[in-house]
């Protein structure tokens, strides 16, 4: 008979062997469950064991590392369905949600999860126009004074806010509050706009009235954001005694792996089930908390370990043990210069454009002398701007060295594909013409006559040009393609540009026949019907062609399906031509992007140079032999930058409620950097090289906090 199991909490610093040790709880808690109900057949234990555990991980790429990894280590014997906090929550939301509707009085209909691009678009379109308690539409006075980046950044920190609220679970009616108890007077005007009459405590207000108006928009017409996922979920979804009934069934078995990246309300629903008796293990990395400051709350989350069993793991790597306090002491407390160990060199330039250039040099240097192999290196930056990428991608390049960027974001209408894709629903719906300009025309004309066999565009620039200038007419918002006699010397564009011209303008008026008759019923049907026959049948397409391809017609498609279950709502709904108007603008603003699926590979990976930021990096919980450290002379390397949302400090549990200052900053930088330099350290298994520019790509000096480093390490010739 087996004996009931204490929960375990495992602790360490970085790849001491935290998830090993989770793995092995798991084949062990498998193998008790399974003695358990040795009398059952082996088809139901198999079926018991998939539904009454819960395995989390603290985000997508270690998800489905985690996954495999418990998968081999039980043979196969059953599906792992493993998955990340906020997924598990919103699959939870959409599984129960009759129990939402009916405690919050809702329409019952499915609910629809909005993209963030989409959100911040409604949001805003919302927001600019609201409603009085009439019923009368009235500009908001103070949106109507924002204008471009500082309207983006108002609608996008206030929805934040609903975001770090949900994942605390704090009330969105507490929200003003905190924002004034938690901000310095006259905050606001630093932040938002300069120039309004308004204070910080009607603008906090203002926040927390524009947030308790969305969530409730949002509510009535069934539509879901990750925020409104959050607070569904601690709010209303987990004190529901019905709910809690099915998670005391069902689950009995918890494995969350690197719970310091996980939000608040997940240490509620763990506690609420160790109180009921599932086991649990946790592992805890106190160098991890990548995610504090976005939505994680990892010394909330450490009070776990007081009903577990604590089990701390101390088998450190070599450079991290012998040498990361002496690298964490130096960076934060600058009084002296030490000679580092041989591990550390440098590379120190003037420029910046030196040091990229004689960075990617000594990187193709070492490679092609077999000192390392490329999936050996990593290159690391507090942020990675356009000229670094290109500069450092171009050089590796054309030396033949694969490289990585880590989830590189490009924006969708960077692709010529998707802009030629784009210019072409403008020509198939009537009214768009002057969307468009003639070099759109030209660009499409281009890129959609492109000859696979050939490996080149029928329709080169240069007659693509001429050709827009001459034969593309638009009269009163309506465009037509005119006979390529039109241009006076249409013998020289060629039989094959002819062609190809002419077989793009015929398609163009079948598709408007079509769409005219109905037998396309929306432009994510004509998108589907252009890959098909324009592109996919000429084209031998790129993972990036391919996964910016896929996202337009998801996006699309998501697009159209949010402006169906608004036209239920709206008594004077758009017209259609509006609507499409609307998303051409959102895909040319540059806000949606196309993000690669990880690639997922049986056995070996293939070998390449990773390309990272410090926050996409020590996200992957990857390892290398080398690791360059690009601009480390910068105060990036301090800066939590992007992985810091607007105000998060004071949605951690521990905020004691008073005003957030400039030494609290300090002290919440200098902790960060600590724990970025002791993550890396055990990230590294032969050697850092650390590369300077004395002055920045702004052409200011750089004088950093790492600079000490730099000066205390050999350089290389």
């Amino acid at each position: 008979m087996s004996v009931k199991r204490t929960s375990l909490w495992i602790e360490g610093t970085t790849r001491t062997g935290k998830t090993t040790e989770l793995v092995k709880e798991f084949c062990h808690w498998v193998e008790d469950k399974r003695q358990q109900k040795s009398s059952s057949s082996v088809q139901s234990v198999t079926q018991n064991l998939a539904s009454s555990v819960l395995v989390f991980s603290a985000n997508d790429d270690n998800r489905r590392d985690l996954a495999d990894r418990l998968s081999l280590a039980v043979n196969g014997s059953y599906p792992i369905y493993c998955k990340t906090p906020i997924g598990w929550m919103r699959d939870e939301i959409k599984l129960f949600w009759p129990l939402l509707f009916e405690e919050l009085s809702l329409k019952a209909q499915f609910p629809l999860l909005l993209r963030p691009e989409t959100e911040q678009f409604l949001a805003t379109q919302l927001w600019r126009y609201r409603q009085s308690h009439n019923g009368n539409s009235h500009t908001n006075p103070f949106l109507a004074t924002l204008t471009g980046n500082s309207e983006f950044r108002f609608v996008r920190q206030t929805l934040d806010l609903l975001q770090l609220a949900g994942a605390s679970g704090i009330m969105v009616e507490h929200i003003p509050y905190i924002l004034e108890q938690g901000l310095e007077e006259g905050e606001y005007f630093l932040e938002e706009l300069n120039n309004s009459e308004m204070t910080g405590t009607s603008l906090a207000q203002l926040r927390g009235d524009l947030i308790l108006e969305w969530q409730q928009w949002c509510l009535n017409r069934g539509l879901l954001t990750y925020g409104l996922i959050y607070t569904l979920y601690w709010r209303y979804l987990l004190p529901n005694s019905q709910y809690q009934h099915h998670l005391i069934n069902r689950y009995q078995g918890i494995f969350a792996d690197d719970v310091d990246d996980y939000p608040a309300i997940t240490k509620d629903l763990f506690q609420f089930l160790l109180d009921h008796k599932a086991f649990g293990v946790f592992t805890y990395n106190p160098d991890g908390q990548v995610r504090l400051g976005l939505n994680a709350d990892p010394l909330y989350l450490s009070q776990l370990s007081s009903h577990c069993q604590v089990k701390i793991l101390a088998n450190y790597p070599r450079i991290q043990s012998n040498y990361g306090e002496v690298i964490v002491q130096l960076a934060t407390h600058p009084l002296s210069v030490e000679n580092l160990p041989d591990f550390f060199s440098s590379i120190q330039t003037i420029s910046r454009a030196e040091l990229l250039r004689k960075t990617a040099n000594f990187i193709v240097d070492a490679i092609k002398n077999k000192q390392i192999n490329p999936e050996d290196v990593a290159i690391i930056a507090p942020g990675l701007d356009e000229i670094a990428r290109y500069t450092l991608i171009q050089i590796l390049s054309a030396a033949n060295i694969p490289v990585k960027p880590l989830n590189e974001q490009r924006p969708l209408i960077s692709f010529p594909l998707v802009r030629a894709l784009i210019t072409l629903l403008g020509l198939v719906y009537p009214g768009l013409a002057r969307l468009f300009a003639g070099d759109d025309i030209a660009q499409m004309l281009t890129t959609l006559s492109y000859d696979a066999t050939q490996k080149i565009a029928a329709i080169d620039p240069v007659r693509a040009g001429l050709i827009a200038d001459s034969c593309y007419e638009v009269k009163l918002e309506k465009s037509q393609f005119l006979p390529i006699e039109t241009y006076p010397r249409w013998d020289r564009i060629g039989h094959g540009a002819t062609a190809a011209y002419n077989h793009l303008v015929d398609w163009i008026k079948e598709t408007q026949y079509q769409v005219k008759q109905d037998q396309l019923s929306t432009p994510m049907r004509v998108l589907d019907k252009a890959i098909q026959e324009l592109i996919e049948v000429k084209y031998q397409l790129s993972y990036q062609q391919l996964s910016a391809l896929r996202e337009l017609t998801e996006t699309t498609q998501h697009f159209w399906e949010i402006d169906r279950r608004l036209r239920q709502y709206d008594p004077n709904p758009k017209f259609p031509k509006e609507t499409l108007i609307e998303f051409i603008q959102l895909l040319r603003r540059g806000t949606i992007t196309a993000n690669p699926r990880p690639l997922y590979y049986l056995g070996k990976k293939p070998s390449y140079v990773t390309l990272a930021t410090i926050f996409q990096y020590r996200s992957l919980k990857s390892c290398h032999r080398w690791q360059f450290w690009l601009d480390i002379s910068s105060n990036l390397w301090e800066k939590g930058g992007a992985s810091v949302l607007f105000c998060a400090p004071l949605f951690l549990r521990e905020w004691s409620g008073r005003t957030l200052t400039p030494e609290d900053e300090f002290e919440a930088d200098q902790a960060r950097l600590k724990r970025i330099l002791r993550d890396l350290l055990g990230r590294v298994q032969d050697k850092v090289i650390l590369c300077h520019s004395d002055l920045s790509v702004k052409g200011t000096e750089q004088t950093g906090p790492l600079l000490t480093l730099v000066n205390g390490s050999q350089e290389i010739e």
